[in-house]
């Protein structure tokens, strides 16, 4: 069993939102909780495997924004060497079965991997982006493209004014605690913004906070571990507010945190490669 780098066993408990061992994909089961298998809705949003010296090491989610430019969250890119891409909605129902998660036909493989510059592990919510550039083109009909800058701050102003739902997509765990379950799925869930000031001691103007894993049968949905780097969706549009970025408990109960990228600051960083 692949066991995770030190740098990454010493993060933050937040942290793990994304950080699955690929060995997970072995054990049957969900990705986004509670949520529903997403098929086809959403074919610009993958499942990247990061590999550490050629060596598959841990997966996350990302979304494309162009045939070449792949977000995600920078704590996914941090310390990866390279890796590869799935677009398929159900990993173990198609080709991608036989390869996972390693190189073959059905992947697309990075050709760069960037981090966000000022990203520190020590304190990854702040500057919680990353960008991977695919080795070939992937065409669909639909990209993913970066919510208005301030987009966030104006829904929380407003509360209650205008529609605050958005939609997490992601290939993640459905269930931690007490059953592990990974079936490498593409699920998608429906969660609230709840405030963009901060929590745990994560500053304000970084992060928002979202409803998260409401129960089977009484919610939408949520966002877990392998979920990181997916998008949050403003409504049920293409338009990206945020990624997921981290939780406050080990079974991904609770509220959900998502990183920012409807800020001047990340859209520069982001932009550099979709220029």
């Amino acid at each position: 069993m692949n066991q995770l780098s030190p740098r990454t066993r010493r993060r933050f408990l937040v942290a793990v939102m994304a950080m699955l061992l690929v060995v997970a994909s072995s054990m049957p089961a969900g990705a986004v909780q509670f949520g529903e298998p997403d098929e086809n809705e959403h074919p610009h949003v993958g499942l990247l495997v990061f590999d550490v010296d050629e060596a598959p090491t841990w997966r996350c989610s990302g979304t494309l924004l162009s045939p070449t430019v792949v977000l995600t969250a920078g704590h996914c890119t941090f310390g990866a060497t390279g890796g590869r891409i799935w677009f398929e909605p159900d990993i173990f129902d198609s080709p991608a079965a036989e390869e996972y998660p390693f190189p073959g036909e059905s992947s697309v493989e990075f050709a760069e991997v960037h981090t966000h510059p000022d990203y520190d592990d020590d304190a990854f919510f702040l500057f919680d982006v990353g960008v991977v550039i695919l080795s070939e083109a992937v065409n669909v009909e639909t990209y993913g493209s970066l919510a208005d800058v301030g987009l966030l701050d104006e829904l929380a102003i407003q509360r209650g004014l205008q529609d605050r739902s958005f939609t997490v997509v992601g290939y993640g765990l459905q269930s931690v605690v007490p059953t592990l379950q990974a079936d490498l799925v593409r699920h998608q869930g429906e969660v609230q913004l709840i405030d963009v000031r901060g929590t745990a001691g994560i500053p304000p103007g970084t992060s928002a906070t979202f409803t998260n894993n409401p129960g089977e049968g009484n919610g939408s949905g949520g966002t877990c571990f392998g979920d990181s780097g997916g998008p949050t969706f403003v409504g049920d549009t293409n338009i990206i507010a945020a990624i997921t970025s981290f939780g406050l408990n080990a079974n991904c109960a609770g509220i959900g945190g998502a990183y920012r990228v409807d800020t001047a600051g990340d859209q520069e960083f982001i932009n550099e490669f979709l220029d």
